[in-house]
């Protein structure tokens, strides 16, 4: 259906959720069951499909990556680093939102072999540029006053 004489990126989603709890901010993390990085920490995201906006994407790659559901997401930035990915050339377009209803629970389901939440201060490696997503995200979230 769609064809072209040039090379294109692919475009994907990630979601920066977090919450507060009373031990201190948290954010939600997928364990990649999937190459490249697959046993790596991440955001939940993925590829947008072709009939659907970013924010319709990141709405369900959240559901589908981790059960969570209900969170109200802001465009954050798009990260178009040329070597983020190392499948080939891919933007991302991330989203920052915060859980105020506690009573979900994260689970790994689709492309995430687990889901959990990681204190702000206590990150594990993660994997493409997430590091970086994630440190603007608490900038961004601190100037909304999400946290």
């Amino acid at each position: 259906m769609y064809t072209y004489p040039y090379p294109r990126p692919a475009v994907t989603v990630d979601a920066v959720v977090f919450r507060n709890p009373a031990s201190g901010t948290e954010i939600l993390l997928i364990k990649r069951a999937r190459a490249p990085f697959e046993g790596c920490w991440a955001l939940p995201g993925g590829f947008i499909d072709m009939d659907e906006t970013p924010e319709e994407a990141v709405i369900r790659e959240l559901m589908e990556e981790t059960g969570i559901s209900g969170v109200e997401m802001y465009q954050l930035h798009t990260y178009g680093a040329v070597d983020r990915d190392p499948r080939h050339r891919t933007l991302s377009v991330a989203y920052i939102g915060l859980l105020t209803d506690e009573s979900q629970t994260a689970s790994g389901a689709d492309d995430a072999a687990l889901a959990a939440w990681f204190s702000t201060e206590e990150l594990p490696e993660l994997a493409f540029d997430h590091h970086q997503i994630v440190q603007d995200a608490i900038r961004a979230a601190l100037d909304m006053r999400l946290l």
